[in-house]
């Protein structure tokens, strides 16, 4: 009987072993949203969307893929075939990053998005994720750099973060108030020094604005960072699987 349970129990620590150890098998991480997470040109350098120093924190076993794209809203990137291409190649394991909502709530673009459709096109993200075994994560639309006279942050995603965040307690998602943790960040750092996180720069101080430039919407090399930050904290916090994958440092 003790050689038995003896036998046992080295298998059961040895498979243990082998399990706790083994390399992760590999996956895709797709990013859909707007240009606070795209990748940038050149030209448009230092502008830097979050989800460019985003790929750089995961090991060999992801592959980032960062479909994001300048001015689009869930409606235009579902017309302009953006999102069929990235479902289709969904494989079980995957993940899909959704963050949408700047163009959606603007009324005056052609990128607007009624609050129907808005929830309807979120949904259609979620259903064929899930279709294909991958696991969907909605981000809430990230802050704009706004304060009122006394200093205090501006909600300026009020209608479109909550529809999100509605939407993803609706389908028991994990997802990340991005709006929230990103407007606890500039109110921290106060009107003034959080124009180092956006696109505010004098005139000649880089040779792609050369008359200068205040954007309160999009970000620095430095506001991207942050921001993405925010993310895979709050994804630990969560203990959302794909932070079990972020590179480790050798001793």
């Amino acid at each position: 009987m003790l050689k038995t349970y003896l036998k046992r129990t080295g298998f059961a620590v040895s498979l243990w072993l082998v399990t706790a150890f083994a390399p992760h098998a590999k996956i895709s991480v797709y990013l859909i949203g707007d240009s606070t997470m795209a990748v940038k040109q050149v030209s448009a350098y230092p502008e830097t969307g979050w989800g460019m120093p985003f790929a750089h924190f995961f090991d060999d076993s992801v592959v980032v893929v960062n479909g994001a794209m300048n001015g689009r809203s869930t409606r235009t990137f579902i017309e302009e075939n953006r999102w069929q291409p990235i479902s289709d190649k969904l494989r079980e394991g995957d993940f899909v990053l959704i963050q949408f909502g700047h163009n959606d709530e603007v009324k005056t673009k052609k990128s607007y998005t009624t609050e129907a459709e808005f929830q309807s096109n979120l949904q259609r993200f979620i259903d064929e994720s899930q279709a294909k075994k991958a696991t969907p994560i909605l981000i809430t639309p990230v802050a704009r750099r706004s304060f009122d006279a006394s200093g205090k942050i501006v909600d300026t995603h009020t209608i479109y973060a909550e529809l999100v965040r509605s939407v993803a307690i609706k389908n028991h998602l994990p997802w990340i108030d991005l709006d929230k943790l990103s407007r606890e960040l500039l109110q921290k750092m106060g009107p003034e020094n959080s124009k180092f996180l956006f696109l505010h720069l004098e005139p000649d101080e880089h040779p792609n604005y050369p008359e200068g430039k205040e954007d309160n919407t999009h970000f620095s090399e430095l506001g991207a960072r942050k921001m993405a930050e925010l993310v895979l904290a709050d994804m630990k916090r969560q203990k959302i699987a794909l932070s079990q994958r972020v590179v480790q440092k050798s001793k």
